[in-house]
Formats: C-alpha cells, sequence, structure tokens
C-alpha cells in the first residue's frame, strides 16, 4: 500500500531524512518512533504531500506523491501535531466544512459528518464552538477531520497528546477499528502506546532508519528465565544433552538467588527449548518454580538502539 525508496529531505547543508526505504502492506498499524529531531514529522509532511521530498520516492497504492499528488491526497488522512482547526467555528459546521473541501457528495455530507463525531465522541459537543472545547476534544475534532472521507491511509502525528486515560483508551479502539479499512502510521512518544496499538514499528535515528520490525519479533529474545533448586552445575549436567544451549548463568540481577539465565542458539524454537528444559529438569527430581522466555519491551528496545547511535557519533 505504502512504498518508500531512499527518501531523503535536506535543509540548506542539513539532512533531515537521509535514504529512508519501507514498505507497509494494506491494514497494517505502523508506529514511528524517534527522538525529537529524527525525522518523524518530515516523513509525515512528505508522506502527506506538504513536503516535497528532496529525492527519493512515495508511492501510496500505487500512485506517485509527486507526479500524482490530488489522487494520493484524497486516499490520505491526516491529522498533524498543531491541530487544523478554526475555533470560531462549531464543531458540526467545522466537520461540514472539511467534508466538502474533501468533495463528500452534498447529499451524504451529514451523514459523513455524524459518523465521523459519532466514532470521535463528538456527538454532545456538536453545537459548540470549538473555541470553548478542551484539549482532548479539540484533539478529537482533529481526528475526525482525518477520517471523515473514510481514507485509506490515515496519518496521525501524536493522536493521544492531551486526552485523559479514558480518552487514550477510547482512541486506541477508534484507531484498532480504522485499520480495518485503512493502513495506519501514528508518531507517539508514549512507548505503551506503540504496544497498544501498533503491528510493526520503524525507529528513526538521525534521519536514518535504525529499525523496521514487527512487534512480536521485536520483542523476542534468544533468552530463558528459569526458577529451579537445582544449582549452576546441576542444571548444566541436566541440560548437556539439550541442542541450542549457547550458555547458562546465574540471574546477575540480585533478586533471585535461584533464577538462571539459559541463552539459546538462534536456530533453536524457545518454545521447544523451554518444554525440553522443564522435562529433564522434572525427570531428575528437581523442583521447577518458573520459566519463560525473556521479552525486550519497546522503551528498552528504543534505548538500545539510541545509545547504540550516540556511541557510534562519539567515535
Amino acid at each position: 500500500m505504502i512504498k518508500v525508496d531512499l527518501l531523503s529531505r535536506c535543509y540548506g547543508s542539513f539532512t533531515a531524512v537521509d535514504r529512508v526505504s519501507f514498505k507497509i502492506p494494506q491494514g497494517e498499524v505502523v508506529g514511528l518512533l524517534g527522538h525529537n529531531g529524527a525525522g518523524k514529522t518530515t516523513i509525515m509532511k512528505m508522506l502527506t504531500g506538504y513536503l516535497e521530498p528532496s529525492a527519493g520516492t512515495i508511492t501510496i497504492n500505487g500512485l506517485d506523491i509527486v507526479k500524482q499528488q490530488q489522487a494520493v491526497k484524497s486516499l490520505i488522512g491526516y491529522l498533524p501535531e498543531n491541530l487544523p482547526l478554526y475555533p470560531e467555528m462549531i464543531v458540526a459546521d467545522y466537520l461540514e466544512y472539511v467534508a466538502s473541501l474533501r468533495g463528500i457528495d452534498e447529499s451524504t455530507i451529514m451523514n459523513a459528518v455524524l459518523e465521523a463525531m459519532k466514532k470521535t465522541g463528538l456527538l454532545e459537543k456538536a453545537m459548540q464552538p470549538i473555541s470553548t472545547l478542551s484539549r482532548g476534544f479539540r484533539q478529537r475534532v482533529g481526528v475526525a477531520q482525518a477520517i471523515i472521507h473514510q481514507p485509506k491511509v490515515l496519518i496521525l502525528d501524536e493522536p493521544t497528546n492531551g486526552l485523559d486515560p479514558t480518552q487514550t483508551m477510547h482512541m486506541r479502539k477508534l484507531i484498532r477499528e480504522s485499520s480495518e479499512s485503512a493502513t495506519i502510521i501514528l508518531s507517539t512518544h508514549i512507548m505503551q502506546e506503540v504496544e497498544a496499538i501498533c503491528d510493526r514499528v520503524i525507529m528513526l535515528r538521525n534521519g536514518e532508519v535504525a529499525v523496521n520490525e514487527m512487534l512480536d519479533v521485536l520483542g523476542e529474545s534468544r533468552r530463558i528465565i528459569l526458577e529451579t533448586n537445582a544449582g549452576l552445575t546441576e542444571l548444566r549436567q541436566v541440560t548437556d544433552q539439550l541442542n541450542g544451549v549457547v550458555s547458562i548463568a546465574q540471574d546477575g540481577n540480585g533478586k533471585r538467588d535461584k533464577a538462571f539465565i539459559v541463552e539459546m542458539s538462534d536456530d533453536m524454537d524457545i518454545r521447544q527449548a523451554i518444554s525440553e528444559i522443564s522435562t529433564m529438569l522434572l525427570k531428575h527430581n528437581f523442583r521447577l518454580f518458573c520459566i519463560y522466555p525473556e521479552r525486550h519491551d519497546i522503551e528498552s528496545v528504543f534505548r538500545e538502539v539510541n545509545m547504540a547511535g550516540e556511541q557510534v557519533d562519539v567515535v
């Protein structure tokens, strides 16, 4: 659905986005992550046609963003970080105005407005001036204008900014529902947001793609954590016949004196390894208190990626 090939954007001698490439299939929800200045907003602006690339190509649904700009824009819903609102307008009137700009037929505009307000929880605020709304409700109006024409691609820059916990849950639900008919790219600094919503993560560092991976794969580890009454030497003897064990060491965090870390090779299925280790321990009459694969959360991966970048810069 979305194909970005060697995309770059320069401001004079400064390169904000440097030869970025990625593909996003239809219906996928992708989190675009990176520190401030990493190039997230610049990429979003180029994807929506608001900013022309210095080099590279963007195609959406087979259409070139530069050569067929109007056709591509009709497929996109966009929520920028700075909300595109007219505070003096009434919510319903504003959304009707946006619908007309989007080319929605006059006979269906009111239905489109009602549906957008219903999805974003704005029906009770329909006749209020936007200037009287809280930050959270203004954010909902921004999302409503982005989805009013039922876009094939939805690009959201900080969609839960200013929302309270209840509104955030509602927004997450709306984004997941929207993915049934749209490909979604969202930028956020909230890692829990990514884990709750996204299928895949693209991490940027200094204008380049540092990570492009499915969320479930990104969290995988080759390490198994287990707690048992067996000692280190006994555990090594028990697992001596198990293929794929790279190393076994006691957990060094100091919290569990009976916890061990088993490092597995890349070609070993972790679930199968857990099953075999458990069977071996019980067969040798050792007690097994718990065993599970170590998981990486998005925040730790994000931190490692950016620390690696800092180390490279220093060198």
